[in-house]
């Protein structure tokens, strides 16, 4: 004769509930997924520049830290 199976007490339960999928914040608004536009990475560079109280620096620098914040917001 066979043996009824056992239920084991220490086993987790089956369940049929479906996993909760992640909502997204909206964007921000004026922020897209799309590339970054020149007039976004001008205004930037010129917030850099006011950083430093108008002193001396180098505009191309400004404009690369302007693009890499820009797309760091974006992550």
């Amino acid at each position: 004769m066979a043996k009824a199976a056992k239920k084991n007490p220490t086993a987790p339960a089956t369940s049929t509930a479906q996993p909760v999928s992640r909502i997204q914040a909206a964007p921000a608004p004026g922020s897209s997924s799309g590339p970054i536009s020149a007039d976004q990475i001008r205004k930037r560079a010129y917030e850099i520049y006011l950083r430093r109280n108008g002193g001396p620096g180098d505009p191309t620098a400004d404009w690369l830290t302007a693009e890499r914040e820009l797309l760091a917001e974006r992550r």
